[in-house]
């Protein structure tokens, strides 16, 4: 059965065809510019493939209450042209079928929860640092949402006390995301992550954020696995200021073995490389189909 999967970021549109297994057999993907464009390529991809469903896992904030009259729109996005957009209601004109849409951190999180780095186990943590901060969560077997749904890259965090930088977040300044993410260095030191890869106090630095956003984590929904991916988490001198760094904060609290002896293997990078948010597309697609055949 050929499913049907979109990552749908706030830089590009990642469009794949895959089966029930994750198995991606087909992908592409292109810069996300305005709504119409983008669409146009979407429809364009997807035609004539013959998918029984399709999964989507957007940039947000997006409308997850399916007795909303916005359900399927991207929101209030800081990504004007796509703010109040029915992505969701302008895919299903195009095509007819059973469409499971989630954030596209939350769809990550099912990726690895079903294939990758958290496979076998019920509840997981999905960290994306890149040109933001999300977080997806799955608990007991089930994609958290809420209100509106999760918003974790935003949770405050201590400040450095050697730390004189304001923030980078338009909304908070100096919450995690503010903090910790790709502009937010690039902002705080004058040159791009990679550039500085050798700078070990920028890493520090980093470590130091990101734990406490994953100490939190730890407190708040005690997941049984925690992966960081996006394109800062992989400068990979990262993770072990990170396992550091959450114990220091945790000072002994959890007591768990997982925590407290095999911390490398419980905070991890993505089992499925890049690759999560689409597999995890796949799945809301598969997920989306049965849900349907079931009624």
């Amino acid at each position: 059965m050929l499913l049907g999967a979109i990552e749908a970021g706030g830089t590009k549109f990642v469009c794949g065809i895959g089966d029930e297994n994750g198995n991606i057999i087909e992908r592409t993907s292109f810069p996300t510019t305005t709504p119409d464009e983008v669409l146009e390529q979407v429809v364009k991809f997807f035609r004539d493939k013959d998918i029984k469903a399709l999964g989507i896992g957007s940039f947000g904030p997006i409308d997850l209450d399916r007795t909303s009259e916005t359900f399927g729109y991207i929101t209030s996005t800081p990504k004007l042209q796509w703010a109040n957009i029915n992505l969701v209601g302008a895919i299903k004109k195009e095509f007819p079928i059973p469409i499971g849409f989630d954030t596209d951190v939350n769809a990550a999180a099912l990726g690895e929860m079903k294939w990758g780095a958290a496979k076998g186990l019920n509840s997981c943590i999905y960290m994306t640092i890149g040109t933001g901060i999300g977080v997806g969560a799955i608990s007991e077997g089930h994609l958290v949402h809420g209100l509106i749904h999760p918003e974790m890259g935003h949770m405050l965090v201590r400040r450095h006390p050697e730390d004189s930088f304001a923030g980078n977040c338009p909304y908070h300044k100096d919450c995690l995301e503010g903090m910790a993410s790709g502009p937010a260095i690039e902002k705080r030191w004058g040159k791009k992550g990679q550039e500085l890869e050798k700078n070990e106090k920028v890493w520090d630095l980093e470590a130091y954020y990101i734990a406490q956003g994953i100490a939190n984590l730890i407190l708040v929904l005690s997941p049984k696995k925690i992966i960081i991916g996006g394109g800062v988490a992989k400068q990979k001198q990262l993770f072990p200021l990170i396992h550091q760094n959450v114990q220091a904060l945790l000072n002994g609290y959890v007591r768990h073995e997982v925590v407290l002896e095999n911390i490398a293997d419980y905070i991890v990078p993505p089992g499925l490389g890049d690759n999560a948010g689409l597999c995890g597309a796949i799945g809301l697609a598969y997920e989306a189909f049965l849900e349907n055949n079931q009624k």
